[in-house]
């Protein structure tokens, strides 16, 4: 049995879930997000706590137990607190500005890069470094990602956009060509 999936999500105060036939409804202080449900899952609201339970053992229904516990588990959190991504940009003359929606990046391209944010993203950059925020999770991750890829870091000098948290993994140069 799904050890994530028994867990129970609690709802903390001034977050509303409502379950409704083809989605979840959350409402917290920070906005509305909505996730899908899946006919081989139950879900049930009971003191605070969001229940998902399967409708019977078969192998879809054990992978999506802790998945859609989960999917709720990350609603719960953006609507409270959010979810961010700090990206990085390393290389000389390498710059990155926010202009209201749009990310401008000069990162070693004949012209600068502008990046349109989504409705519900917001970005800030403070000197070399960029935070993506948003309140969804799926979201967040997945236009740092998109921001990343522009131009992604190199091995051997390490110049480009990479995530705070990333090692990049050097390589050594040519070794100086004596025969």
């Amino acid at each position: 049995m799904s050890r994530i999936g028994k867990a129970p999500v609690e709802i903390p105060s001034g977050v509303d879930v409502k379950i409704e036939k083809n989605f979840v409804s959350i409402k917290g202080p920070k906005g509305n997000l909505e996730t899908a449900v899946h006919p081989k899952v139950t879900y049930k609201v009971e003191d605070n706590k969001v229940y998902v339970e399967r409708v019977d053992e078969s192998r879809i229904a054990r992978a999506q137990h802790g998945l859609r516990r989960t999917l709720i588990a990350n609603c719960i959190d953006g609507v409270t607190k959010g979810f961010e991504k700090s990206l990085e940009v390393i290389g000389v003359g390498y710059k990155i500005n926010v202009q209201g929606q749009k990310v401008v990046l000069n990162v070693g391209f004949s012209h600068p890069v502008e990046f349109e944010l989504p409705k519900g993203i917001e970005a800030k950059a403070e000197g070399s470094k960029l935070t993506v925020s948003g309140i969804d999770k799926q979201l967040v991750g997945e236009i740092s990602a998109q921001i990343r890829r522009i131009r992604p870091p190199e091995p051997y000098k390490g110049k480009g956009i990479k995530y705070t948290t990333e090692q990049i993994r050097r390589k050594a140069g040519k070794s100086g060509g004596k025969k």
